[in-house]
């Protein structure tokens, strides 16, 4: 098992280190926002593309980095989408699963919820079977591997109906017991919350969790769809609902957790600057933000990118980072018990932190 954590901490502890950079390294952390698609990172659409004996438009690797530039949220999704086509075995979806799971070892992620969109695999005649078997069996693996933990969502993609929503849905019956919550992602203007209330209600009703992509693009009224129709037990993004000081109570008095994404926000121009990003205002404001990566290989960052990008952009205190780690754990799906490891880890490391 690879715990990249206990030689952070101790380099902590050993030099009495001040720096910001040391300190996001050495904190365990959960990741509770980021699509398994969008960890593609080129050389793997590439390598992916060849065993496959797929047909991609570009010629070389430069191309397809190129290609990874966009300047908003639809450019992204048009590339996104284009980057699934190389994904068709079992043995696709497990390695992208572990190379992410990798990447998070390094970064002393130590718990993991992952989204994942079956709705862009089995339009393209993939068997629902294939995407899900992949990657639990890396999920479960990296366990081993790595120590870390997981939760896997199954996100239903906004562009497309309520009625396929149901049936993909009914596809993962046989996969319920590994499946842990639902989640509601791509393009969100024109496709408000009140699209999905009746799967969303279907899935509750099933014993999954409720997450949906809210006031990224969409407005604060979105947000408050998720909240009242949809009844979602988390809130990935949420940055509009700033602009609505009773949602900011209503937010902050409920305890709900936000699975920000400051590199993803920069790269689809939700922020026009890092330096505007408003993580820290949250903050200030009692809201139980988290940092996370979103679709890393496209936006240029994964989890300690994220955090020392940020925190350098905006300021932000070792304090501040202590509470974006303790609140990873607190705003995740794990139990109390399960957390607990990890925040005494955190008051550990908060306390050696000169």
């Amino acid at each position: 098992m690879i715990n990249t954590g206990a030689t952070a901490t101790c380099i902590l502890y050993q030099s009495g280190m001040t720096d910001i950079n040391a300190l996001i390294a050495a904190l365990p952390k959960a990741e509770l926002h980021l699509h398994l698609e969008g960890s593609l990172e080129p050389e793997q659409l590439m390598e992916f593309a060849a065993r496959n004996s797929v047909d991609i438009p570009f010629k070389n690797l430069d191309e397809v980095k190129a290609a990874y530039n966009f300047s908003n949220l639809q450019d992204f999704l048009d590339i996104y989408y284009q980057g699934m086509s190389v994904l068709q075995t079992e043995a696709d979806f497990h390695d992208l699963t572990d190379a992410y799971l990798q990447r998070c070892a390094a970064d002393n992620v130590r718990h993991v919820e992952v989204f994942y969109d079956p709705q862009g695999h089995t339009d393209r005649g993939i068997p629902f079977a294939v995407p899900i078997e992949g990657i639990l069996s890396a999920l479960d693996a990296g366990a081993a591997k790595y120590g870390i933990s997981y939760k896997l969502i199954m996100c239903f993609l906004r562009h497309l109906s309520e009625d396929a929503a149901f049936e993909t849905l009914a596809q993962a019956e046989p996969y319920l017991a590994r499946i842990h919550g639902v989640g509601l992602d791509s393009s969100e203007l024109g496709h408000p919350p009140s699209k999905f209330e009746r799967v969303f209600a279907a899935a509750h009703a099933k014993g999954l969790k409720r997450v949906a992509h809210a006031g990224e693009e969409g407005p604060p009224d979105y947000v408050t769809q998720a909240l009242d129709l949809l009844k979602i037990d988390r809130i990935d993004h949420g940055n509009r609902l700033l602009e609505d000081e009773a949602l900011i109570a209503r937010v902050r008095d409920a305890g709900l957790t936000l699975t920000v994404c400051p590199l993803s926000n920069l790269s689809l121009c939700v922020v026009n600057d890092l330096k505007d990003h408003p993580i820290k205002r949250m903050l200030e404001l009692g809201l139980r933000a988290t940092i996370n990566s979103d679709d890393p290989a496209y936006f240029g960052g994964y989890m300690n990118q994220n955090f020392s990008q940020t925190a350098n952009a905006v300021g932000l205190t070792a304090s501040e980072i202590i509470t974006l780690a303790r609140n990873s754990f607190t705003g995740s799906f794990l139990s109390k018990e399960e957390q607990a490891p990890h925040l005494a880890e955190i008051d550990r490391i908060a306390a050696s932190f000169v």
